[in-house]
């Protein structure tokens, strides 16, 4: 099965399934749905950075500091996330992503998608989907932030870690 026929919930403003349809139809047609945004970090706190291959159906060849996807049909957030995780970095016995926050995702174009932000220590050495990962990096937040001016970023991945900077600001004001 291509990722195109891939069956996705379609939820509405409040994030309650609404009905369902493969994935190719959903992005064509601007259909809401359930993405998830995992920030892995390896033993030395650095970052897990990538570029997305060229084939990608969505904002092919960006940059990313996530890595996620979409939410499959009837399954939760949180199975999504590990899945996710597992797939793009190419490992197996990853510990439970940590919840943070989530928000939905509008690209002011028609796109939306409640979009689950997590984070996941990754100590295991990693080995990225070909068919995904074009180049990849552990690099330090600060460097991070140096290369946000430099390269382009997917734009959802861009608005998720402008909301995690501000949701650990947040945190760390408590």
């Amino acid at each position: 099965m291509s990722a195109a026929d891939e069956i996705l919930d379609i939820v509405d403003e409040n994030d309650h399934v609404i009905g369902q349809l493969p994935r190719g139809r959903v992005y064509a047609e601007g259909l809401r749905h359930r993405c998830v945004f995992i920030q892995a970090r390896d033993a030395e706190g650095r970052l897990f950075v990538h570029r997305r291959t060229p084939a990608k159906l969505v904002f092919p060849s960006l940059y990313d500091v996530f890595v996620g996807g979409v939410v499959g049909a009837g399954e939760s957030y949180d199975r999504a996330a590990l899945r996710e995780a597992e797939e793009e970095l190419g490992v197996s016995g990853l510990p439970e992503p940590e919840f943070l926050f989530k928000f939905l995702y509008e690209d002011g174009a028609g796109h939306s998608w409640w979009s689950a932000v997590y984070e996941v220590r990754c100590e295991l050495p990693v080995s990225p989907q070909v068919e995904e990962v074009a180049w990849h990096a552990f690099l330090p937040e600060a460097e991070v932030e140096t290369r946000l001016a430099e390269w382009e970023w997917v734009p959802d991945g861009l608005a998720a870690y402008e909301r995690l900077r501000a949701h650990r600001a947040a945190e760390g004001s408590r």
